[in-house]
């Protein structure tokens, strides 16, 4: 069985870049392609693909609408975020609407695998690089956004959040705090009813917002 990739992105070779590498591996296949928001709701529905990588900055209707678009229609297909280097607000606001993972358009093949696989498993994978931007970006913010929130997290929650924050799944934060599985995910479940989220993608997201993760 092969994974059914919905690809969009306003630029031709971009599409046909991502396209050429995704051919190279026997478990993907591109099953669409888009060149804007209005065009991906359409074909996300039509195809109904395994996962959708999606561009921000497009004409008529962006990537963050189309993905909030799809959350109205109660989609639960994964997407993707594909970035440039200079959207690090939108990559929070992404993050924040449930995005599984972030691609940065000149990905290495083995990065954009790994990211499809995680995302189609349901699972959130951040790459290092880009966990690094998402905090640059919160501390180039004004020191008055980021002393207006004060919500109060243990240390361990911290820590949980940290390692989430840098792609970790719950066996390894566990491991590395000497704790179970389990107990990882009910420190995960206060910080969601401390935070006011459901997701690890939300979480980490309004974590950044209110200056509560920093380096």
């Amino acid at each position: 069985m092969r994974y059914k990739v919905l690809v969009v992105d306003d630029h031709l070779v971009v599409r046909e870049g991502l396209k050429l590498i995704l051919e190279t591996s026997d478990d993907y296949e591109v099953c669409g392609e888009a060149d804007g928001g209005e065009a991906a709701l359409r074909l996300a529905e039509e195809l109904q693909p395994d996962v959708i990588l999606m561009d921000l900055n497009m004409p008529n209707m962006s990537g963050l609408e189309a993905i909030e678009r799809l959350q109205e229609r109660h989609s639960d297909i994964p997407i993707i975020i594909l970035t440039t280097y200079n959207e690090d607000e939108l990559m929070v606001q992404g993050l924040a609407l449930g995005a599984k993972g972030y691609l940065l358009k000149d990905t290495s093949r083995e990065n954009l695998f790994r990211t499809i696989d995680s995302a189609i498993r349901g699972e959130t994978l951040l790459q290092p690089e880009i966990t690094q931007r998402i905090f640059a970006y919160k501390e180039n913010k004004s020191s008055s956004e980021v002393s207006s929130a004060n919500t109060t997290l243990t240390e361990k929650e911290l820590f949980v959040l940290r390692s989430v924050a840098k792609g970790a799944k719950s066996k390894e934060i566990g491991f590395d705090l000497g704790i179970s599985e389990r107990t990882v995910k009910a420190h995960l479940t206060n910080i969601y009813n401390k935070l006011g989220v459901s997701s690890r993608s939300e979480a980490v997201a309004v974590a950044i917002e209110r200056g509560i993760l920093h380096l």
